[in-house]
């Protein structure tokens, strides 16, 4: 993506990078996406293009977002660790803790490192289940779609509510400030678009969210 391209110093993703699978959908929605990035319009590159599918904008902008993410924290993965991050936190007044509802029910206390870990591998789970994000062209999505979307959003904001809170003078070293910024800029806008996270959720990064939305 021209507008969020690292320098090939940084290219180190925490996973591999996922993508839309070609000819399908999904691919001429990311071509889509990448224009319009392009033009460095923010706000207008998170709106739903004229005549598609609410729900096929939603599923390629989530592998979107979730490759984002997995680039920024991957230029932190040597910093961000068990000793230095010891739990989930974004400030003094917020921490996270892990529950995916099947194999972890009840909500432990981890790692910052182990809790993305946990979260990048239960949301590539959701990417590649052909139930929820379906790869062929006019498969139905599931009825509780727009709930898994909301889940993968509220989650991925906690990492750069972690990032943000405990990160970003190493950010600034790394001069990834403009890159992180910019990232997260056209997440809240997606997310405020279409109403992904509920408002008390943004709380630990809300001074931010607000100047972006400027509400």
């Amino acid at each position: 993506m021209s507008l969020f391209g690292l320098g090939s110093r940084n290219q180190k993703t925490f996973r591999p990078k996922k993508s839309a699978p070609s000819g399908s959908k999904g691919a001429q929605l990311q071509k889509y996406i990448d224009a319009t990035l392009g033009s460095g319009n923010l706000r207008e590159a998170v709106r739903l293009p004229p005549g598609e599918d609410l729900n096929e904008w939603l599923a390629v902008n989530t592998v979107d977002f979730f490759n984002q993410v997995n680039i920024l924290y991957g230029t932190l993965t040597e910093f961000c660790t068990a000793t230095n991050c010891p739990t989930m936190t974004a400030g003094p007044k917020y921490e996270y803790r892990w529950a995916d509802g099947v194999t972890i029910k009840k909500p432990i206390e981890v790692s910052a490192p182990k809790y993305v870990e946990y979260l990048m591998d239960w949301i590539e789970a959701q990417l590649d289940d052909e139930l929820i994000f379906p790869q062929k062209l006019g498969a139905p999505f599931p009825p509780n779609f727009l709930d898994v979307v909301k889940t993968i959003f509220k989650r991925l904001f906690r990492v750069y509510a972690h990032i943000y809170h405990t990160h970003f003078q190493k950010i600034v070293s790394l001069k990834e400030e403009a890159h992180l910024n910019t990232c997260f800029k056209h997440f809240v806008l997606f997310t405020w678009e279409f109403r992904l996270i509920d408002k008390g959720e943004l709380a630990p990064l809300f001074e931010i969210v607000e100047s972006i939305l400027q509400l």
